[in-house]
């Protein structure tokens, strides 16, 4: 393992840290949190239990990082969280802590403006935090722009974090022992070496797979740890990164970006000429009209590919594993339990294979696209 490239796959952490991050500035959720909205009725009757609110409350992403439900003395259910810091531009910079919205039922004041949110997102109001609904009951309000650290966002940043210590220790290790690799450099190695002769250099080919390694391995790391970090939603205080959508847009869009902009040639030349020298121009007609746009719209189905493939089995996942849960609760019987959590310890396991599949997955159709616009004419 070259120290080179362990540097290249930390700097690369860097801009995909960064790219995310902006993504994530306007988190949409569209169910309401089940912990924010708890009243206790006056008739004492029981409230029912609601799967899909609970189930949209672990995998999609918030302005506070939830952790669990205590209820008080006086019989109300409070919920404790960790707040994250909101940052809106709004005719000037407002930053203050989500702590001030009291999980949705206060009106934030900030140089002059009011602020609520609702559903997760942030509106422009009054002091009496006054929303007007449209037919659908979606607010019309006026909305800031909003780069708030979000509870994926903090996620995202740890999993950065904890990707610099790795290899940045890895790096360490080998200026100290250059030779045989121990502790946690023999542990990465072998990964290291899988995604280079498995990945990397059947696809790309040995001449030209060394700029691209940095990338590959970052991606393949990146999503890996997400991934097995996405397999806490079902307990407290858990983030579900790369099972939110703006996560696999930008990694896409890095893919997409390196893809396009290695391209040589050939690789031009068959999207643009994609009948090549089969047949004269003057006979190409009506087929060079027919191909040349499908040519074109295959860069984007490419990328669209890698979007929905990593964050449709990362949340259908999710989905299956808190549906399961929530059997024992529609039904409001413990018995329920020895079918419940037997199939939830199966899908879980499982999860664990797919953390790793999807990671190789992405990483290989990377490769794969790399090495089809730099391969040689032949």
């Amino acid at each position: 393992m070259e120290i080179k490239r362990v540097f290249s796959t930390v700097l690369t952490t860097f801009f995909i840290t960064a790219a995310s991050s902006f993504a994530f500035a306007s988190p949409e959720v569209h169910e309401e949190e089940n912990n924010h909205s708890h009243e206790v009725s006056t008739t004492e009757e029981k409230e029912e239990f609601n799967p899909n609110e609970m189930i949209m409350h672990h995998v999609m992403d918030a302005h506070e990082w939830h952790l669990w439900d205590v209820t008080g003395d006086d019989g109300e259910v409070h919920p404790t969280s960790i707040p994250l810091p909101i940052i809106l531009w709004d005719n000037g910079l407002h930053v203050f802590s989500s702590s001030k919205f009291e999980h949705g039922t206060a009106v934030v004041e900030s140089n002059g403006n009011y602020y609520k949110i609702h559903h997760e997102k942030i509106y422009k109001t009054d002091a009496e935090g006054t929303l007007t609904m449209d037919a659908e009951h979606h607010p019309t309000n006026e909305k800031p722009l909003d780069f708030s650290i979000t509870k994926n966002v903090f996620s995202m940043f740890l999993s950065a974090a904890l990707l610099l210590f790795l290899f940045l220790s890895v790096a360490a290790s080998y200026k100290k022992n250059p030779k045989a690799p121990k502790g946690l450099a023999g542990f990465l190695e072998p990964l290291v070496v899988f995604v280079r002769d498995d990945i990397a250099i059947p696809n790309i080919g040995e001449k030209k797979y060394r700029k691209f390694m940095g990338f590959l391995l970052t991606v393949f790391f990146f999503i890996w740890i997400n991934n097995l970090l996405g397999l806490i939603p079902v307990f407290p205080g858990g983030a579900n990164l790369t099972g939110n959508i703006a996560v696999t847009v930008v990694l896409s869009l890095f893919t997409m970006f390196i893809v396009n902009l290695s391209g040589n040639r050939n690789y031009w030349g068959h999207i643009f000429d994609p009948m090549g020298n089969s047949m004269p121009w003057a006979g190409k007609g009506v087929l060079y009209v027919i191909l040349l746009p499908i040519e074109v719209a295959g860069i984007f189905i490419k990328i669209a590919a890698l979007i929905i493939r990593l964050f449709a089995n990362i949340t259908a996942g999710h989905i299956i594993v808190l549906s399961l849960i929530s059997i024992i609760f529609v039904k409001e019987s413990i018995g329920w339990s020895a079918i419940s959590v037997p199939m939830t310890l199966f899908i879980s396991m499982l999860e664990l294979l797919v953390a790793a599949l999807q990671a190789y997955i992405f990483t290989m159709l990377s490769a794969v696209f790399i090495g089809q616009a730099t391969a040689e004419h032949h």
